[in-house]
């Protein structure tokens, strides 16, 4: 299909690096992937040249790579894990040397030999034995254990027979207890954690991942893990060190630091950028939309106080009483109703709106209620219903009128409720052997409130 033209080429393309390096397992395997994916005849022609390669054949794409006639050694213990060192026409031999990675024989001390023995005869997930550390050893023990084997079963330090096959167990080793989700899978189930992890299998494809759309096609080999830990083959831990493969919306990073060796899957939109990027705008657009009941709460509450934030406070009115105190002595009669209350003369005249108001007029209030101001007496009474008063004292004392004859009313209901319970308990349930003339006096009876709302034309006769 068209769609998959493009992995096919990014697979002939991988194919022939393989096939120009000697690889030519690696490089069969994904020159047959990219005629799976779009048989091009280019991917035929280096299917020919790698199966003529194979059968000692001439040809002009191997012959390059024809001194190199590289060998992949595998091993069940390293979950896959392949590592490429070429080998010499010559065998090892028993006389205390072998042949290194660099095509060379390389010598090989006794403690060497026993280094590789005691690694290849623990069993392929028993990682704590092969670094020779305790189940409970902090992570930098596990460094320095990985550090000090690395560096003896090193091939291209270590000529022993098997040295690489020991490097591998060692390199799995610290991938697995160096992270501590791996680690703690590890701790509960004994197995190879690689197993559990979805996509990756526990024998065979630890180091080579294929995803259709593009992804993660490189190789985490001892080699580089050895190389990712001492920075490039130096003689110290570093700083860390991290390396990213893969293209398509996953990629695969490798990193080590002081958190150990990671490997870490990340997913990626179509223009590159991180998916794990969107989940603290999307954290963030959640959290704006919990918080928007609390906000329109507080804004709501803000927009109500404005008003009192930026009018003039309301003044009391002045303090009064119905009844003649030694505070509240001086006589005063509504203009409405004529009703008659008391109130202090002093504070009354000092009121911020009614003092000035009656100032205006040239009068007080004194003891007999409202005065002329000047002490000069008149025949004029300024007191009483009907009498014209200024607009702020004439609201205050609609107010006065209004609690009096609720007062009243209130007072009335109850002295009516009381006579008619006193009517029904002389009459009884049928009226016989009632005293009539003292149920015509109950019902004559007056009530004083309900007179007074009288009097003042509130209630009707």
């Amino acid at each position: 299909m068209e769609s998959n033209k493009d992995e096919a080429l990014r697979c002939l393309s991988i194919a022939r690096k393989h096939f120009d390096a000697g690889n030519l397992p690696s490089a069969r395997k994904f020159c047959l992937k990219s005629k799976a994916l779009f048989d091009t005849p280019q991917a035929g022609k280096l299917l020919e040249s790698i199966e003529s390669a194979e059968t000692g054949g001439p040809s002009s794409s191997s012959q390059g790579a024809s001194s190199k006639n590289t060998q992949t050694e595998e091993h069940p213990s390293a979950a896959g894990m392949k590592h490429r060192h070429p080998q010499t026409s010559e065998k090892s031999e028993g006389n205390g040397t072998a042949g290194g990675m660099g095509g060379d024989k390389r010598d090989y001390t006794k403690e060497q030999h026993d280094v590789v023995k005691r690694v290849r005869a623990c069993k392929v997930t028993e990682y704590y034995e092969i670094l020779a550390v305790k189940k409970d050893c902090e992570e930098g023990e596990i460094k320095k254990a990985y550090r000090k084997l690395a560096l003896a079963l090193h091939p291209d330090k270590n000529g022993a027979p098997g040295a690489d096959e020991a490097f591998k167990l060692v390199s799995k080793a610290f991938q697995v207890l160096s992270d501590p989700q791996k680690r703690a899978v590890y701790d509960s189930s004994g197995g190879d954690p690689d197993s559990r992890f979805g996509g990756r299998s526990s024998s065979s494809d630890f180091a080579t991942h294929s995803f259709a759309n593009g992804g993660f096609d490189g190789e985490v080999s001892p080699e580089e893990l050895f190389n990712m830990f001492f920075g490039g083959g130096g003689g110290g831990f570093g700083p860390g060190f991290s390396a990213g493969f893969g293209g398509g919306p996953t990629v695969f990073s490798a990193s080590f630091g002081p958190g150990g060796f990671r490997q870490t899957r990340t997913f990626t939109t179509r223009r590159g950028q991180a998916g794990a990027g969107a989940a603290p705008q999307q954290d963030t657009r959640s959290m704006f939309i919990q918080l928007m009941p609390l906000l329109l709460l507080f804004a709501f509450s803000i927009l109500s106080a404005l008003p009192n934030i930026f009018s003039t406070p309301p003044v009391p009115e002045p303090r009064y009483s119905f009844a003649s105190t030694a505070k509240f002595n001086g006589h005063m009669e509504t203009g409405g109703l004529g009703v008659s209350y008391f109130v202090n003369p002093t504070d009354f005249s000092s009121h911020p709106l009614i003092g000035p108001e009656l100032a205006k007029e040239g009068l007080k209030v004194g003891k007999h209620g409202i005065e002329k101001r000047d002490g000069t007496t008149t025949e004029a009474k300024l007191n009483g219903k009907g009498k014209v008063r200024g607009p702020v004292l004439a609201k205050f004392e609609d107010g006065v009128d209004r609690t009096y004859t609720h007062e009243l009313y209130v007072q009335c209901q109850r002295g009516v409720d009381r006579k008619e319970r006193l009517r029904e308990a002389e009459v009884g349930m049928f009226g016989i052997g009632t005293d009539w003339e003292k149920v015509k006096k109950i019902e004559s009876e007056p009530v004083p409130s309900c007179e007074e709302l009288k009097r003042l034309g509130v209630l009707r006769s």
